[in-house]
Parts: structure tokens; C-alpha cells; sequence
């Protein structure tokens, strides 16, 4: 059965929220973590009044460093572990830790990260195997017995460290397309190498878990992410070929991606491998439950990215530059979906990401399903006909954000509009434009939508600079950090008062099968 605080999205009750990445949360190690900078973001959320922290995928990130491209679809980002509540946990100590780099305090640094942490997360590991911890050796051994897809993922990752970290269609024939027999061999041969990476996705969870706890307990429910495709260079592919739309030596026949749209005048080519629908469907989409399952387990609700594509889907040729050349192809439709209810014992509590080029069909999908969908108020400004993101267009069922993390921040979007949709913003919103984010956060606040969401940048009104992502431009996303002074009482007490206004402070929830 599902299990969450009934805080729910179709509700009586307004919500409002905000949207910050732990990537980006304040502390010592480079990137942000799920130490003492989480929980006093979550503190700060409470203090706003607010009952809902929204996160991007928290997957173990590759190429890029984008959360949508990870090595797994089940476990967690190593790189947000806590070196702090490491050392409280016995693991590490300060004194063995190496000097620290003189990190950016407001970027992720990403090469220099990975490396001092890796560095962190071999020493606790040799700890680990090295000591007593009777107390964290059950929980681990517990761990890994109820982790059905560890064994696969750990293998995966300790021989791409054997084959220099290449992607495993560069393997050798005999590791690309390894039998059971084979990975039963390598698994006695890189014992080692696999206990550390089964041991960190332990301490990954147990910290995650923490934190999830710490927010509940305090009435804040968190919204995670699930991108609907998976990267190609992942433990997900290498273990379930059969389920995606390989040719026969592995690489995809076709690619994800999305037709020309607002963010690129080429579309978007994202390079994820396509699903085989038929084969999902043949094994009782079993795939696509234990994934919704497990991502349930680590959030109270889940935002769908690209839930068009559970309609239909943009199919580009594998070795095209540009997603011009595309197909739209047919997706599983509600079958998948009432699948996933069936076996998990209820209503899925999902907001469908449902941007870009919608159809009637998906709208139908969407309502049937009783999803709410995305508005954002970015877009309101835009010169369209019909503007489905104004917010006297809104239906109720729907979450609204002032932006999302493909969007540049509002304080970026205000400077670079075009003057007459700056305009239109001031006019709409009986404002000046001089505190253009704050117009922003009371009108998304303010309107019918029942979940209304604002990324932290907007929170602090800051501008380009401080953007997550911009679509199609390939380097220096996702690095976006703040500092630890920034969240004082004043800015909590601001919110606090719009949300108030807008009827969304948070009200006592009851615990629900």
C-alpha cells in the first residue's frame, strides 16, 4: 500500500512550497549535502509556513552532471552524502580528512568535488570494513538484502572503474552482454570494489532517510522527481536490455528528445535510449513499479518529467545532431499507470511535468489519470493567442511555479524579456517591476492553483547567475549554490506573509494507509 501524510494534491487544502536541489545547499566539502545545511533549509521552510520541499531527481549522477542523466534509476547521489554526520557516525574523522581545496562557496565545483569526497567515502569504507559498528553493519546487511537492484548497480559501477569509467558499450563483448555465470564471477573478483559501492548507496539512503524524517516530522512533505527516460550509459540498460529499444549491439536504434519548442529553435536532443513498450508491457510493467515504488519510498509525492511521453513520444535516429528529425511514436498510455495503482495499492499522489508541445490527448491522459499539471508564470508573458499559463486560466487542479529549474531565474527572466512582455507582466500584476520576484511569489501564491511552488532563487531575488539549468547548453549547469547567511528570519517572515495571504500555510495533516 501507498503511505504517505495526507497532504493530498487534489485537497482541500492550498499548499505552497519552495524548490532547492541539496546540490545546492551551504558547506564545507564543495557541494551541497544532507548535513547541517538541509536541515536548515527545511527549518526555514517551516518557519515560511510552508509545508512542501521540492528536489530534482537524486540519482548518482554522470556526463554532464545533470540529474536527469544518472547511472541508476534507484540509487543515490553519492556526492550529497554528509562527511559531518559521517564523523558523528564513527566513520571519519577531522583529523584524517585531507586539506580541503578552496571551493567556491557559490558554485559546485564539480571535478574537485568528486574527487575530495570519493576520497572521504574510500576512508570511511576501509573504516567500515576495518571496525566493530555492529549497529551500522545490521542496518547495512538489512540494506542490502531489501535492495533488490544493488547487486546489478554495484556490479555495473565497479567495472566501469575497471574499464577506466568508459561507458559499458565500449566494453569488452563478453562484460556489454555478461550472462549470469559472468557477472557471478566478477562479482567473487571485484568483491571489494562492489562492497564499497553497495556500502556508500547505504550511507546514501540512511542519510536521505534522516532528513526525510526530520522534514515529516515537522509537516513539511517532500516532492521528488522522476525523469521518465533513463540515461544510456546506466546499470539500468547494461541489466535490462530487452526493455529498451537496443539494436543488436546495444546501442540505441533511436533517441529522446523533443521537437523545436520554447527553450531551443532545434528542439532538444537529450540521447536517452526509447522504451520497448511491448516488452514492459509483456513482464506487467514490473519495471516501471519497483522504480515509482522505490522513488515513493524516498518522497511523499513525485513530479513526472516529460509525462507527454507516456502519450506520445519524440523519436529521434540514433547519429543525428539536432532533434529536428523526429517522429512522434506511441507511449503506454493510462495502462502503465493503472498498473502501477493496481500494484501499489491506490492513487498515485504525481504532478505530471506537462510543458512544451500538449495535445488534446495528453490532457485527457493527464485528467483521467487526475494528475495535476504544471503552470508557470514565466510563460504567462509570453505573446500567445491562447496563454494557458495565465492565472485567470488556471483549473484548480494544477501546481504553479513562479519558474521551474529549466527557466532562467525571474529576476534573469525580467532583466532579458522583451519590454512589451515586461509590460504585460507589470500591468497583470499591478506592479512597478522594482521587486519583480516578490510580484511573482504573491501572484503564484495568490492564485486558484492548488500547489503553488517557487524555486529558492526567487526566494532571494537573484539574477542569471544563479540559474540551475539552461536547456541545450551542455556545460556549466547544475552548479548553482547559495550561502548559509542568506536564510534569515526577515526573508522567512516575508514569505510567511504572502503565503498567508494566499492561503497556504501550512495546517496539521493526519497519518494515512
Amino acid at each position: 500500500m501507498i503511505t504517505h501524510v495526507e497532504y493530498d494534491l487534489l485537497t482541500e487544502q492550498r499548499m505552497g512550497g519552495i524548490l532547492a536541489h541539496p546540490t545546492s545547499f551551504p558547506g564545507d566539502y564543495g557541494i551541497g549535502d544532507l548535513g547541517g545545511g538541509a536541515y536548515a533549509f527545511v527549518d526555514f521552510v517551516v518557519k515560511a509556513g510552508l509545508g512542501l520541499w521540492q528536489v530534482l531527481p537524486l540519482g548518482n549522477t554522470g556526463f554532464g552532471d545533470s540529474p536527469y542523466q544518472s547511472f541508476s534509476s534507484f540509487a543515490g547521489q553519492p556526492l550529497i552524502i554528509s562527511p559531518d554526520k559521517l564523523v558523528g557516525d564513527g566513520l571519519l574523522s577531522y583529523e584524517e580528512m585531507p586539506e580541503k581545496p578552496d571551493w567556491d562557496p557559490c558554485r559546485v565545483e564539480y571535478g574537485s568535488a568528486i574527487e575530495y569526497k570519493t576520497k572521504l567515502l574510500h576512508m570511511a569504507y576501509d573504516n567500515f570494513c576495518g571496525g566493530a559498528f555492529p549497529k551500522l553493519k545490521k542496518q547495512y546487511r538489512e540494506f542490502c538484502r531489501n535492495s533488490s537492484w544493488l547487486d546489478n548497480y554495484a556490479l555495473f559501477m565497479a567495472l566501469k572503474d575497471e574499464n577506466g569509467g568508459k561507458s559499458w558499450l565500449e566494453w569488452d563483448d563478453a562484460l556489454r552482454f555478461a550472462d549470469d555465470a559472468d557477472k557471478a564471477r566478477w562479482s567473487r573478483k571485484l568483491k571489494k570494489e562492489i562492497g564499497y559501492y553497495k556500502f556508500i548507496q547505504y550511507l546514501f539512503f540512511k542519510q536521505w532517510f534522516e532528513i526525510k524524517k526530520y522534514a515529516n516530522d515537522r509537516g513539511v512533505r517532500i516532492i521528488g522527481d522522476i525523469p521518465i527516460f533513463v540515461s544510456c550509459d546506466s546499470a539500468d540498460v547494461w541489466a535490462n536490455k530487452e526493455l529498451f529499444d537496443l539494436d543488436s549491439r546495444g546501442f540505441p536504434r533511436r533517441v529522446a528528445g523533443v521537437p523545436p519548442d520554447y527553450f531551443s529553435a532545434t528542439g532538444q536532443l537529450w540521447g536517452n535510449p526509447l522504451y520497448r513498450w511491448q516488452a514492459h508491457r509483456k513482464q506487467g510493467y514490473s519495471w516501471w513499479i519497483d522504480r515509482v515504488r522505490m522513488q515513493l519510498s524516498m518522497a511523499d509525492y513525485l513530479r513526472i518529467d516529460h509525462f507527454r511521453g507516456f502519450e506520445t513520444y519524440w523519436a529521434v535516429p540514433y547519429g543525428k545532431e539536432t532533434a529536428v528529425d523526429g517522429a512522434w511514436k506511441k507511449g503506454p498510455g493510462k495502462q502503465l499507470f493503472r498498473a502501477i495503482e493496481k500494484e501499489l495499492g491506490g492513487e498515485l499522489p504525481i504532478i505530471a511535468e506537462d510543458l512544451g508541445i500538449i495535445t488534446p490527448e495528453v490532457e485527457k491522459l493527464r485528467d483521467e489519470l487526475k494528475f495535476p499539471g504544471m503552470k508557470v508564470l514565466q510563460f504567462a508573458f509570453d505573446d500567445l493567442e491562447e496563454n494557458t499559463h495565465m492565472p485567470h486560466t488556471f483549473p484548480g487542479n494544477c501546481v504553479c511555479y513562479t519558474g521551474t529549474h529549466d527557466n532562467d531565474t525571474t529576476v534573469g527572466w525580467y532583466q532579458h524579456a522583451y519590454e512589451a512582455s515586461r509590460d504585460k507582466a507589470r500591468r497583470y500584476m499591478n506592479a512597478d517591476g522594482s521587486a519583480i520576484h516578490w510580484d511573482f511569489i504573491r501572484t503564484c501564491f495568490n492564485s486558484i492553483a492548488e500547489i503553488a511552488m517557487v524555486p529558492l532563487q526567487d526566494v532571494l531575488g537573484y539574477g542569471s547567475e544563479a540559474r540551475m539549468n539552461t536547456p541545450g547548453v551542455a556545460e556549466g549547469n547544475w552548479a548553482w549554490r547559495y550561502t548559509d547567511d542568506v536564510l534569515t528570519d526577515s526573508l522567512a517572515a516575508r514569505l510567511y506573509e504572502a503565503a498567508a495571504v494566499g492561503g497556504r500555510i501550512l495546517k496539521a495533516g493526519k497519518e494515512t494507509p
